[in-house]
């Protein structure tokens, strides 16, 4: 059923399709290249000690002198994100020798080996008759004056920041073999008002924190945002009247509808990998198990079935397994068991406790929170627990999503005090810990997928 009190819609989002208009202009070298440039400097995240590539992005040219402020913004967004990243360092525009005015016109490389810049990245902003405007970008490896990528976009003038995202994915897959995550979003609960009075919200960012929009109204408690796979819909709890409820809402509509009135507590809804099915925990009396919810069917199926709380489940990319949250022994730990039931194996064994456990859209690592010896710790550790790195650690760290391809994490972290939780990013590494900007406090993050 439509919700008649949701929020308006406020925009229509362009498919990546949609926008494209084709390759980089007559003459390109785009594409299929031989694996020679960049070889041996292409960064393994996961791997020791390395130096981030040194990358020059000048202001994008622009087609009139009022397209100038967008040209420029271009290239601050695409700079931005590399930078954010951790594997790039950005030469600071204030050092470029050549000032590029013709991106049809190969660059004068000396000039930007004299900088030591690596790779090179140019690009055109171009307002067309009928309002649109077309963004055109060229990444050039630097050492062989070869090109590397290109491609143009077609789009109305407002959707400026999007395409500077997807440039920005297109040059970290190509200087670093793995897929970008930038063209994707955030949904997390936004905090504001005192500690005793906190009035969440459901909101919507893109991933570097801007064009924040929020879905709820803060009437009632929100909680556990969590994205679909397949589309751009979230589940989520929230607490009106009675019992929590468990709702879908579509993000690019508005519209939302709940999932099912179950009998007492439901907790950390969260979608299968093709979005068909829904994963929750169900309090009754003093435990909680797992149970599936088909929502196109509405049938539900109990996966757990122990005198212990089962609770925070998360799929394996494949859909094939489960893991989740459980004190059967004890204390919180991890267990992995098939999505459709069965038994369950303990695979986290360290000193403390174990909770929010998450699945990598890689497949290879599971995320979590640690509690211990008066610290919360977010690590991960590969999915049959061997290999656990403890990523960051502090007072109160929670939470954690991974990025679309699996090479970030994003967590919330609680300072104590009168002040309210902040949104982190760390990488699986343990470097490059950055906080994500947000109107006010926020927390519970969950990392969308790349958007089509």
């Amino acid at each position: 059923m439509i919700d008649k009190n949701r929020l308006p819609e406020t925009r229509f989002r362009l498919t990546r399709r949609e926008m494209m208009a084709g390759m980089a202009s007559a003459g390109a070298v785009l594409g299929g290249l031989p694996g020679v440039a960049f070889a041996q400097k292409r960064i393994t995240i996961t791997e020791g000690e390395f130096a981030p590539l040194p990358i020059a992005v000048p202001n994008f040219v622009a087609g009139t002198p009022g397209d100038a402020e967008v040209g420029a913004g271009m290239a601050q967004v695409i700079t931005n994100n590399l930078r954010r990243s951790g594997l790039f360092a950005p030469i600071d525009q204030a050092a470029h020798i050549e000032r590029v005015s013709n991106i049809d016109v190969a660059p004068q490389f000396q000039s930007w080996k004299q900088i030591n810049a690596q790779a090179l990245v140019t690009g055109r902003m171009t307002r067309q008759a009928n309002g649109r405007v077309k963004a055109e970008f060229r990444l050039w490896d630097v050492s062989t004056g070869q090109q590397l990528a290109g491609q143009q976009y077609d789009t109305q003038a407002e959707y400026w920041r999007r395409i500077a995202h997807i440039i920005s994915d297109q040059i970290y897959e190509r200087l670093t073999g793995e897929k970008g995550y930038f063209d994707s979003r955030v949904v997390f609960v936004d905090e504001t008002g005192s500690k005793e009075r906190r009035v969440k919200r459901l909101a919507l960012m893109d991933q570097d924190g801007a064009n924040v929009r929020y879905l709820t109204k803060g009437a009632d408690l929100v909680l556990t945002p969590r994205f679909s796979p397949s589309t751009q819909e979230i589940t989520y709890m929230e607490f009106g009247q009675g019992d929590p409820r468990v709702y879908l809402l579509n993000t690019d509509t508005g519209q939302r509808e709940i999932v099912g009135n179950f009998p007492g507590m439901s907790f950390s809804p969260r979608f299968s990998p093709d979005g068909q099915r829904i994963i929750m925990s169900l309090q009754q009396g003093g435990n909680s198990n797992l149970f599936v919810m088909d929502l196109r069917s509405k049938s539900t199926t109990r996966l757990t079935d122990t005198p212990a709380i089962d609770t925070s489940p998360s799929y394996s990319p494949d859909g094939a397994r489960i893991c989740f949250e459980s004190d059967r022994g004890g204390k919180p730990q991890i267990y992995v068991m098939p999505a459709t039931g069965g038994g369950a194996q303990r695979i986290s064994f360290g000193e403390g406790s174990y909770s929010t456990p998450v699945w990598s859209p890689r497949g290879d690592y599971i995320a979590f929170t640690k509690q211990g010896g008066g610290q919360f710790a977010i690590g991960i550790m590969k999915t049959d627990g061997s290999g656990e790195r403890i990523l960051t650690s502090g007072f109160h760290n929670e939470g954690p999503t991974f990025a679309p391809n699996g090479r970030v994490v994003m967590f919330f972290r609680e300072p104590g005090g009168s002040a309210g939780p902040s949104l982190h990013t760390v990488d699986i590494s343990g470097r490059n810990e950055l906080r994500v900007p947000t109107p006010g406090f926020a927390s519970d993050p969950a990392w969308s997928p790349l958007l089509s």
